[in-house]
Order: structure tokens, then C-alpha cells, then sequence
């Protein structure tokens, strides 16, 4: 979700449809619509989200994007980034990723890690921009020092891999580690994964189970599929039937295509080892979660 810009002109005719009648404004502090109208930059901002969120008005992507764009060349770094939104997603304004990495670019050279970290992205992507892994770990950096766990786990994705930056699983096990402690379900699994292959930190069996479970909580079909293997071969864990076969089936419900087959076969294998009782136990189990989890 980001966005750069094209001549002014073009962005004006884009964004600068009729401004509404004052009826349509009803449910907008009057002094902040008063302040926008006479100028000033961050009321003019507080009506474009007004409009963007559907707070008090009609939500009109199209009114949002006028009203950020008259904060954002006003310098406002929030309203750059949001108009950099817009442009990604191709709301109120026509998409165009090259007019998403130029706001963002504004945004994130005023700081917003939010824009840093999709200015990333595009660089990393090549879309709006030329692609540049080295620009986008630096993107990435910028945003995971301010603490954004996106932002550091795409940093440690590119350190695993040694895109961009030299290899350093210990770089990007830390990364990670800062990531899913704030709760990103990918950064655990790739945890569990640096602890379950030794790399970057000690081999640890326990540690990955403990990671991949976190992971798995939260609905990621591959932390699944390795936690109930592992209990299926009491790795890093003690050998728990029921489990793997809920934890298994859980990915086979979940995943797509080969790894759903995957997933099939050894909850499957796991069925054929249980009693009728722990049969049904772990499905009904299995199905409670599932119920709860997808519409």
C-alpha cells in the first residue's frame, strides 16, 4: 500500500472533484470544517479522515483524498501517507503505484514508519519503483527501529535469505524474535523454523514446538502442519496423538493445493493410530476451532 507522485496536475485533476454543499458536511466539528476551509493544514487533514472513515459524513473516498491532498502539500507527513493509500488501493483516485511511493516517500522522510515500511515494500516488489532489495532493507530498517514488527520481519525475511544484505540468520533471528513477541504470527513460525534447523541459534526442538504453537493460534496453516508433526514424532515435545491429529487436520482444512495433500496424508496416518474415542475427541475439537475461525 503505497504510492509516489506524478506531475502536480495530475494528481490535482485526479483528486479535485466538486467540494460538497454544506449539507453534506453535517456531523464535522464546525471550528475544525472552519479551520480547514481558512487553511490550516491539520484540520484540513482531520476532515479527509472524517470522509475517510465515515465518521460523521458519508464515507467518500473521493472527498478524503481532496482534503488529504490539501494537508499533505501543506507538509502534513499523516496526511501524505494516507493519500499514499489511496493510491495504492486505488480509492477516491485512480490507482497508480508510482504516485503511492511518492507520498510515501514525503511521509517517510518526515519519519512515519507506517510509510516507511510500504515504501519498503514497493522497492522490495518493484511496483511504482524500480526494484531495490538494498533500498528496501533500508526502508525496513528505518521502520523496525521505530518498532513496527511488519517492518522487522520483512528485514529478517531479506537477512535469512541474504537479499539485499549479506546472510545472517543470527540478524534475522533476532528481527524475528522482536516481531513475534509483539505477536506477528509469521515472524514465530519463521522462528520455530530458525530453532528447529540451528540456524542463527542453537537447535532447539522445544523452543521451535513453542514457537510454531504461537504461530499455529493464530490460524498459519505451516506452523500448524510442523507443530502436529512434531507431536506426532515427539519432537521438542512428548508424543501427543490427539494433538497432532488436531493440529494436522486444522492445516489440511486450511492450506491449499500440495500442502493440503500433505497435510491429508499425515493427519491420516495420525487417524489410523487412534482410538474411535480420540478419533472423535480431536476432530470435535478440530471443528469448534474451525467454526470459530472462518465465516
Amino acid at each position: 500500500m503505497n504510492r509516489f507522485w506524478k506531475p502536480f496536475f495530475f494528481v490535482f485533476l485526479v483528486v479535485s472533484a466538486a467540494m460538497p454543499g454544506a449539507a453534506q458536511y453535517k456531523g464535522i466539528d464546525p471550528n475544525v470544517l472552519g479551520k480547514a476551509t481558512a487553511g490550516d493544514a491539520q484540520s484540513q487533514y482531520l476532515v479527509g479522515q472524517a470522509y475517510a472513515l465515515g465518521k460523521g459524513v458519508k464515507q467518500d473516498y473521493e472527498q478524503a483524498a481532496g482534503w488529504y491532498l490539501k494537508a499533505a502539500d501543506r507538509g502534513v507527513g499523516q496526511a501524505q501517507f494516507e493519500l499514499g493509500q489511496l493510491f495504492h488501493l486505488g480509492e477516491g483516485v485512480g490507482q497508480s503505484d508510482s504516485e503511492a511511493a511518492a507520498w510515501y516517500r514525503k511521509a517517510a522522510d518526515q519519519g512515519l514508519a507506517e510509510a516507511q515500511l510500504n515504501l519498503g515494500t514497493l522497492y522490495d516488489q518493484g511496483r511504482g519503483v524500480e526494484q531495490d532489495s538494498g533500498k528496501a532493507a533500508g526502508w525496513y530498517r528505518k521502520a523496525a527501529m521505530q518498532g513496527l514488527a511488519e517492518a522487522q520481519y520483512n528485514l529478517g525475511t531479506l537477512f535469512e535469505r541474504g537479499v539485499g544484505v549479506p546472510q545472517d540468520y543470527a540478524q534475522a533471528a533476532d528481527l524475528y524474535r522482536r516481531a513475534a513477541e509483539k505477536g506477528n504470527a509469521s515472524a514465530q513460525f519463521n522462528l520455530g523454523l530458525l530453532y528447529d534447523n540451528g540456524q542463527g541459534v542453537p537447535q532447539d526442538y522445544a523452543q521451535a514446538a513453542a514457537w510454531y504453537n504461537r504461530a499455529a493460534d493464530q490460524g498459519l496453516p505451516r506452523a500448524q502442519f510442523n507443530l502436529g508433526s512434531m507431536y506426532a514424532g515427539g519432537q521438542g515435545v512428548p508424543v501427543n496423538l490427539v494433538e497432532a491429529y488436531y493440529w494436522l487436520d486444522l492445516a489440511a482444512n486450511t492450506w491449499n493445493g500440495a500442502r493440503q495433500e500433505q497435510a491429508v496424508k499425515a493427519r491420516d496416518t495420525v487417524a489410523g493410530r487412534l482410538t474411535a474415542s480420540e478419533l472423535f475427541h480431536a476432530q470435535e475439537r478440530a471443528s469448534k476451532w474451525l467454526a470459530s475461525h472462518q465465516k
